[in-house]
């Protein structure tokens, strides 16, 4: 995988894996794959346990309430991880760095890849700039890539059902949205 200045590429794939978690080995691979990591470790069935459990540790980050409390849980995550960055040209895809030792598995090379993604994306972008949808009803994870930092929803989908649902509150007789009216009975 190739990481972006910010981190992106990594965050984003610990987006994907929180949102939807992987139920199998082969579904966590496919969809590391796809994300653009080169599958060149070892892999087994303990490394969607470990892929999980990651998972887990990177929600509370994103759950963390202030920024010194996200920073600790980034450096445990980074110790964890720990390894020294080298240079690396496998199969030919250009040079870029690895955070991790050679021949480790699955598990441990997503746990090194979302460590250093995730401190490069906040140090890099901003601490505020991970989160969880302000819908009431929706917990999705994001990661805000916007140009001003300031995304607060998941989707365009969910930012129109919240408008929509402050709007009908705003309108509504005594700021009680009403029963719905029209369409079809």
């Amino acid at each position: 995988m190739h990481l972006n200045p910010y981190g992106q590429d990594a965050v984003r794939l610990a987006v994907a894996l929180a949102n939807n978690r992987p139920t199998t080995v082969a579904d966590l691979v496919t969809r590391c794959a796809a994300a653009g990591l080169v599958i060149d470790m070892p892999v087994g069935d303990r490394d969607l346990t470990e892929a999980l459990e990651l998972v887990d540790q990177w929600c509370r980050i994103v759950d963390a309430p202030d920024e010194v409390q996200r920073a600790e849980l980034v450096n445990g995550l980074l110790a964890a991880a720990s390894a020294y960055p080298r240079l690396t040209n496998h199969e030919g895809s250009g040079w870029h760095l690895h955070y991790r030792d050679d021949g480790v598995p699955l598990a441990a090379v997503l746990r090194a890849l979302v460590g250093v993604g995730t401190a490069l994306h906040l140090a890099g972008r901003g601490m505020s700039r991970l989160g969880r949808c302000a819908l009431a009803d929706c917990a999705t994870v994001y990661v805000d890539t916007s140009r001003g930092g300031r995304q607060r929803y998941c989707s365009p989908g969910c930012a129109n059902r919240d408008a929509v649902r402050r709007h009908r509150a705003l309108h509504a007789p005594n700021g009680h949205p009403g029963p719905r009216t029209g369409g079809l009975t």
